[in-house]
C-alpha cells in the first residue's frame, strides 16, 4: 500500500482571470474525437522528485515534468536539475531558501503567466487555454494533441495511502475534497479507465470517478517546441488562438 503522507503538496487557492482563453473555442468540428488512449510517458525511466518531497513546490515540479514529456517526445529528454526547480520556486512562488515560513506553495495561473512571459529554463510556453475539468473529451484532447494537461486537485486524506487514486465511499472527512490539500500535477496519459499523472517522482493513476470528484482546475499548455516539432493538429484553430492571444491586454 502506498504511503504519501510525508509528501508535500503546494497548490494554493484557484485564481481565475476573465482573459484566460477557453480551449473549447479552438476545437473545431473538423477535429477528430480523441483516441481511446494516449500515453506520452513511454521511454522516460526517471522522473525525479523535483523537490516536492521536501518543498511545497508542486506548481513548479508540474512544469518540470511537462518539459520532460515534451522533450522526450520531440527529441532528447531534458530533466531540469533541482537547483533550477528551486530557483523558479523562488522567482514565481516567493520561496526564500532556509526560511520555512515562505514555503507556501503557488498559484497555477500565476505560474503559467510567469512561464509564458519569461520562459522556463529555455522552454517557451506559447500560450495556455483552459479545458473544463469535468469535460473528459476536452481533457483527453489536451493530452492526445499537446502532450498533457496541467491540473489542480483538491486531494482527500484517503489519497495518502492509495496505490490507485479512487473515490472511497463512506470514508467521511477523509474523503472530503481538499481535506489533505491542493496539489498540482502534469497528466500525460489516459485510457478508458482513468488518467495518469506524474507526482513525487513517479506515475500515479487515478480513476475517472476520482478525477470527476477531485480535479477542479485544468490548463492546456502549448509548448513552442511541441508545436514546432508536431505542427498544429488538423481541426485545431491555432490561428484564432494566436489572434486572441494578441488581443489580451
Amino acid at each position: 500500500m502506498a504511503d504519501h503522507s510525508k509528501m508535500k503538496l503546494g497548490r494554493k487557492a484557484i485564481k481565475t482571470d476573465s482573459r484566460t482563453l477557453a480551449l473549447a473555442k479552438y476545437l473545431t468540428p473538423a477535429l477528430p474525437p480523441p483516441p481511446p488512449a494516449a500515453d506520452w510517458t513511454k521511454g522516460i525511466a526517471s522522473w525525479g522528485m523535483m523537490l516536492n518531497d521536501t518543498l511545497g513546490d508542486c506548481t513548479i515540479a508540474g512544469c518540470g515534468h511537462a518539459v520532460q514529456v515534451w522533450t522526450a517526445n520531440t527529441g532528447a529528454e531534458v530533466t531540469l536539475p533541482d537547483p533550477t526547480i528551486e530557483s523558479y520556486y523562488e522567482q514565481w512562488d516567493g520561496y526564500v531558501p532556509g526560511n520555512p515560513s515562505t514555503d507556501k506553495g503557488g498559484i497555477e495561473l500565476d505560474v503559467l503567466n510567469d512561464w509564458q512571459k519569461n520562459g522556463f529554463a529555455g522552454n517557451t510556453l506559447l500560450a495556455f487555454a483552459d479545458p473544463k475539468p469535468a469535460n473528459v473529451v476536452e481533457i483527453r484532447q489536451s493530452i492526445a494533441l499537446f502532450g498533457g494537461v496541467y491540473i489542480g486537485l483538491s486531494l482527500p486524506l484517503t489519497a495518502q495511502s492509495q496505490d490507485v487514486w479512487d473515490v472511497v465511499k463512506g470514508a467521511g472527512a477523509k474523503a472530503k475534497p481538499g481535506s489533505w490539500g491542493g496539489h498540482c500535477v502534469f497528466v500525460p496519459k489516459y485510457d478508458a479507465h482513468g488518467f495518469t499523472c506524474i507526482t513525487w517522482g513517479q506515475p500515479k493513476t487515478m480513476t475517472l470517478a476520482f478525477w470527476k470528484k477531485y480535479c477542479d482546475e485544468a490548463h492546456t499548455l502549448f509548448s513552442q517546441d511541441w508545436l514546432t516539432a508536431k505542427g498544429a493538429p488538423s481541426g485545431f484553430n491555432q490561428a484564432q488562438l494566436q489572434t486572441d492571444l494578441g488581443n489580451i491586454k
